[in-house]
C-alpha cells in the first residue's frame, strides 16, 4: 500500500533539534528512510509559524519560513532522488502513477505553510511563498491578519482573509481549513469555488475536540469535493483519552498555548501516565466520516512530529503500514482502504495544483 499523508511537522523538528531527516539519524516521527520503507507517495511538509508561538514575535517570520522551506528542499537535493518536491498536477500524479515507494524509491514532498503569518497583512504576499513552493496553505494556526483560529477568539475571515482564499485558488494553492475558527470555516464555505481539505483534523461527534469538524463541517468539505485527513494525535481520536489529558491541564486551560507547552514539561509523568487509546480509534473515525460525507471525503493527515503521542503501538511513520488492515478489520473494502490511505488526497490535489510548471 502506498500513503499520502497531508500534514507532517518534521521541518520544524529538523530546524529545532539535533535531527537528519535524509539519513534519518536522530529522534523524530518522520525521516525520509521510514518514509520509503512505509511505502509513502506523497508528504505535505508543514512550514509551522505563528507571531504568538514559533519562532516569537521578535523574530522575522518571513525569514524564518523561508529558512523551513529551503531545509525542505535542501533535503531533495541531498537525497539523491529519493525525495522530490512537488509542484503541480503532473507531479502528483507521477507520484501516485508509479509502484509503492520502498527503501531504495522515490518519493514526493509538498510544502505547506501552516498559518499565513509570514504573510504579515497582505494577502498579495502569498504569490512569493507559491514561487518558493508552497502548494497547502492554513490561513491561521491562531488568530492573525486573516482569520480566526480554532484556538483563538472564534472570529471569521477578515477582508484580507477573504482575498487570501481567493488568490490561493487563483495560483492553485490549496486551501486548508484546519486549525480555523468554526466562523471562518463558514466564511470559506461561502467564498471557495475549488475543494478544500482540513489536512488534519477529525470527527467531532466521534470526539469532542474543537479542532476536530462537525457532521454538518464534514458534509460541507464532502459537497465540494474535498476532504478531511485523520489526525493521529490521542486527544483528537478518543474522548476518554481527552478527559484524562484535560483534567490534568486544568491549572493553565485558558492559557496560551506557550504557556500550556510549558506546562506539559513540568507534568510529562502525569500526561504519560494516560492510557494511549487503541488505534481502532482511527477507523473509528474513517467509518464516521464515511458515514457522513462518503468514501472520497476522508484521507489521512497523521500531524506526526507535531504531536506527542500517537496510538498505542503505533512508533512514527513506519507504523502507518498497520492502518490498511486496521482499515479492512473495521469493513472497508480495498477500494475504500486505498482511497483513504492516498487516492482522495491524490485526487484533490491534482486537481487544485497547477497542471503544468510555469517556471517557477
Amino acid at each position: 500500500m502506498r500513503f499520502f499523508d497531508a500534514h507532517c511537522d518534521t521541518v520544524i523538528n529538523a530546524l529545532d533539534g539535533d535531527f537528519d531527516f535524509v539519513s534519518g539519524e536522530g529522534r523524530a516521527h518522520v525521516d525520509l528512510p521510514r518514509l520509503l520503507e512505509a511505502g509513502f507517495g506523497v508528504q505535505i511538509f508543514a512550514v509551522f509559524t505563528s507571531l504568538g508561538y514559533r519562532p516569537g514575535p521578535d523574530q522575522d517570520l518571513p525569514a524564518y519560513a523561508e529558512r523551513a522551506i529551503e531545509t525542505i528542499q535542501g533535503w531533495a537535493a541531498a537525497s539523491g532522488g529519493r525525495l522530490r518536491v512537488a509542484r503541480t498536477a503532473a507531479d502528483i500524479r507521477q507520484a501516485v502513477a508509479t509502484p509503492p515507494p520502498n527503501a531504495s524509491g522515490a518519493m514526493w514532498g509538498l510544502i505547506g505553510l501552516e498559518g499565513a503569518d509570514p504573510l504579515g497583512d497582505r494577502a498579495d504576499n502569498l504569490a512569493h511563498f507559491y514561487h518558493a513552493g508552497v502548494r497547502n496553505l492554513i490561513p491561521a494556526w491562531d488568530d492573525n491578519a486573516f482569520s480566526g483560529a480554532a484556538f483563538g477568539s472564534g472570529r471569521s475571515l477578515t477582508p484580507e482573509g477573504f482575498k487570501l482564499i481567493e488568490l490561493a485558488e487563483e495560483l492553485g494553492v490549496m486551501v486548508d481549513v484546519s486549525h480555523l475558527s468554526d466562523a471562518a470555516f463558514e466564511q470559506v464555505c461561502r467564498v471557495a469555488r475549488r475543494p478544500f481539505i482540513a489536512s488534519h483534523s477529525n470527527c467531532r461527534a466521534v470526539s469532542p475536540h474543537r479542532r476536530n469538524l462537525t457532521d454538518d463541517m464534514m458534509r460541507a468539505v464532502a459537497d465540494r469535493g474535498g476532504l478531511m485527513g485523520i489526525n493521529l494525535a490521542p486527544t483528537f481520536l478518543d474522548p476518554g483519552y481527552r478527559t484524562a489529558w484535560d483534567a490534568v491541564m486544568a491549572p493553565v486551560a485558558a492559557a496560551g498555548m506557550v504557556a500550556q507547552r510549558e506546562f506539559e514539561k513540568k507534568v510529562a509523568g502525569r500526561l504519560e501516565a494516560i492510557p494511549l487509546p487503541a488505534p481502532e480509534w482511527i477507523a473509528r473515525h474513517v467509518q464516521h466520516a464515511i458515514r457522513v460525507g462518503g468514501e472520497d471525503c476522508v484521507g489521512l493527515g497523521g500531524d506526526l512530529d507535531g504531536i506527542r503521542d500517537l496510538p498505542a503501538g503505533m512508533s512514527g511513520v513506519e507504523s502507518y503500514p498497520l492502518i490498511p488492515d486496521l482499515l479492512a478489520r473495521a469493513g472497508l473494502t480495498g477500494r475504500q482502504v486505498e482511497k483513504v490511505c492516498w487516492r482522495n488526497m491524490a485526487r484533490v490535489f491534482t486537481e487544485v495544483l497547477p497542471q503544468r510548471h510555469d517556471g517557477t
